[in-house]
């Protein structure tokens, strides 16, 4: 069920941009921030999986071309 605050806020027409920035910062001081550790490990873990997926494509990519030239060479 709707508070009676937030239904008169809701029933407002505009942009009010004090009220915007004010419940910005309301959800932000909910957000859970990694820890520096856990930061740089996923970090580490998304540059090595991002390499890994590039490197495969350009291995599928080059067997791909050496066939093309086999076939239509």
């Amino acid at each position: 069920m709707v508070k009676k605050d937030e239904a008169v806020a809701e029933a407002k027409p505009g942009f009010n941009a004090v009220n915007f920035f004010k419940e910005t910062r309301e959800e932000l001081d909910k957000v859970v921030w990694p820890s520096r550790q856990q930061l740089i490990s996923e970090s580490v873990a998304v540059v090595l999986m991002v390499t890994l997926s590039a490197s495969l494509i350009y291995v599928v990519d080059k067997l791909f071309i050496a066939l093309a030239v086999k076939v239509f060479g």
